[in-house]
Parts: C-alpha cells; structure tokens; sequence
C-alpha cells in the first residue's frame, strides 16, 4: 500500500492532536509532511519531533524563537507568522486536515485546495463564511472534500451509495449542550465556566460555546446546505442527548439511513484518513444494550434562537452566513471575557444581520471585507452591552 503524504493544519487543537495520535499507530501508512500549531509551543515541538515534518509552522510569529528553541538539535525547519502557515498548506500533499478554527483558517485552507488533494476539513468556516468562493475553487481546482464534523461525515456515509438525487432529506443530530432543559430566564445566569461544560463531547471553547446556544447546529445547516447541495427545508435538527446516531438520510423510496458510533471524533477523522477504505482506531464500540434507550427532541428554538438566526442566515444567502460566523465569532469571545452575558450572544449577532443584510461577495477579498465589517459592528454592541 502506498504511503499516504499529508498536512496537519491546526495540529495542536482537539482535532489535530486527534488525528496525529491516529497517524502514530500507523506511521507504516502516512508520512506527515508539515505541522502547523498554535501556541503550545511543547506540545508542536513534540508532535515534530515525532513526525520529522519537512517544515513546522507555529501561527504566531512572536513564538518563533521559542519553537526553535524547542526544537534545537533536531535539525528539523520551522517557520512562523502568517505567510509560513500558507506556505505549508500549499505544500503539495494527499492529505490536508483543515482543523484551524474560525475564519483564519480560510485562506490556508483555500491554499490547500490550490494543489488538488483531499481536504478533511473541521473548519467548517471555509463553507459557512466563503462557501461559493470555496466550492468554485474546489471545482477549479479537483479537490475531494471530505467533512470530518461527526455529523456531516455520518450524513456522507449514510449517503455512501452516492445516489444524491434520490434522497428527500437529511437529519442533523445535537445533543442539546449542557442547558437544553432550562428556561430561557435561568440561562440568564449561565458563566462561561457552565457553558464549557458539555455532556457528551470533549471540545475547544469556541466549539464548546457554540454547543451550548445551539448555534453550532445552525452553522452546521448551512455547511450541510453547501457541501450536500440541499435547501434549508432538507436539514432537519433533532435533540438527541444520546449522541449515538450522528446523521440520517431519508430516501425517496422511504429508506432511511444512520450512522452510528460512540461519540469519538476519533471515528470520523479515521474515516476521512483512509476513504474510501477503513482504518482500525481505538475508539470504544458501541453497545446499545448498554445504551438502552435513544431519544429525540425537536429543538426549542425560543430558548435557543440561533438556529433559527442561521437558517434565515442561509435563505438570505449572499453575505448573510459570511456576516452570522463573523459576528458570532466576536460575540462568543466576548462571553468567555465575561463582557456580555449568555443571551446576549445570540442577540449581537442577530443585530449585526439586521445592520449588515447580505451583501455580494464575489471573491475572497470581499469575504474578508464583508468579515471584518461584521466583527467591527459586533464589537460596538459588545462594547455597549459591557458599559
């Protein structure tokens, strides 16, 4: 079997370290070919230590020294800032893990899709805030994309036969976050410390916020919209504690599909390494005896209008979902700066919308343009709502 040739963008978050732990109990099938992390400095020098990439990039330039101290007597090259982290997604490779989280993650990821591999992408950014400029270049270009998020990855398996125009819809599960039994009046009270604290998934903070008010399900609609080619009256959102069953297609002819699997981001991201094969990983099987039961809620999109906001997000189109992931962005920084309080997260960006419509944006520099307007325009009202 050939060697596999790939590049871990974001390799020192929850996805890339992840996916490197994978790479390790098969070092006989991949060779990592650049290492870009953020600022655990130990931790990315470890990894390159281990992998021997040609090149290791941390994202912040002022670090440089430091990795390259870490580094000392590897003989191995590092690089920072931004230009050294494009630098290393254009790399030709077979692979490329775009696991950067936010709207920086962009541009490198649009670098990796230049040279034609195979994208794994948990920056679900690259389609929620670029995602026409993305697919065009996509189609340019001949990338495969293969989504890594747990359920737009089941939603592609349960779509394995790739018969696309027999299927009526899809079904998106959430497990609810940690506040989905509470009113809307007690989640007035909720700190960033509660909100950190998801039921099922171990995650980064960002993703972890977004879990609790929902609108890491509506960002979700709209990238399973984009990569799947379906209309927002085709995702349906149910509330499934269990997190068991992941996504579900609905068939023309009454068939519906699952997949299914413990909650392990292990899985998907095993999945993507090795399509349209499978890779052994140690990830726990799932028992259902054990499970015992599995439950289905619709969501309650009073206590939790995010959903609501990103789906009219993605039936304004154009700029719309370019202006909802800015001003999120914004606001959940915020929140864990303990400026603004849980409800108001989704209030800002919803004011934001309003503010800003859905202006075209037709290349990548309008997207960013369109990005930073919105995360000005957020930043005013957190400013407002802390004064």
């Amino acid at each position: 079997m050939a060697v596999k040739i790939v590049t871990i963008l974001g390799s020192t978050g929850s996805v890339g370290t992840q996916t490197l732990d994978i790479l390790a109990e098969n070092l006989d099938r991949y060779h990592v070919r650049a290492l870009v992390g953020g600022r655990n400095i130990a931790l990315l020098a470890e990894q390159a230590r281990l992998f021997r990439p040609e090149l290791t990039v941390v994202a912040e330039e002022s670090l440089l020294e430091d990795l390259r101290a870490a580094l000392a007597g590897s003989n191995l090259a590092c690089a920072s800032g931004r230009a050294a982290v494009i630098e290393a997604a254009a790399m030709p490779v077979d692979w490329t893990m775009s696991a950067i989280t936010g709207v920086i993650g962009l541009e490198p990821t649009l670098a990796a899709v230049r040279h034609g591999g195979t994208i794994a992408f948990a920056n679900k950014e690259a389609l929620v805030s670029a995602g026409d400029v993305f697919l065009r270049a996509v189609s340019e270009h001949g990338a495969t994309l293969l989504p890594v998020d747990s359920e737009h990855n089941a939603v592609m398996q349960a779509m394995a036969d790739n018969n696309l125009h027999a299927v009526e819809k899809i079904v998106l599960t959430a497990s609810g976050g940690p506040f989905r039994k509470l009113s809307y009046e007690e989640m007035r009270a909720i700190t960033p410390e509660a909100a950190l604290r998801h039921p099922v998934w171990s995650m980064g903070a960002k993703i972890s916020i977004d879990s609790a008010t929902m609108m890491n399900k509506g960002l979700e609609v709209i990238e399973a919209a984009r990569l799947f080619s379906l209309t927002s009256e085709q995702i349906e959102v149910v509330v499934h504690p269990q997190s068991v069953i992941h996504g579900l297609a609905y068939y023309t002819d009454g068939s519906v599909l699952a997949q299914l699997g413990a909650p392990d981001m292990r899985i998907p991201i095993a999945h993507s390494l090795a399509w349209p094969q499978r890779l052994a990983t140690k990830a726990p099987r799932l028992n259902l005896a054990e499970v015992a039961k599995l439950e289905f809620f619709p969501p309650d999109e009073e206590c939790f209008p995010a959903l609501r906001v990103a789906r009219e997000a993605l039936l304004a189109g154009a700029g719309a979902p370019t202006v909802l992931n800015a001003a999120n962005e914004v606001a959940v920084a915020a929140f864990l700066a303990r400026k603004i309080g849980f409800l108001d997260i989704v209030s800002i960006v919803e004011s934001v919308l309003t503010q800003l419509g859905a202006p075209p944006v037709l290349d990548l520099a309008a997207v960013l343009a369109l990005d930073n307007a919105a995360r000005d325009a957020a930043t005013r009202l957190t400013a407002a709502k802390a004064a």
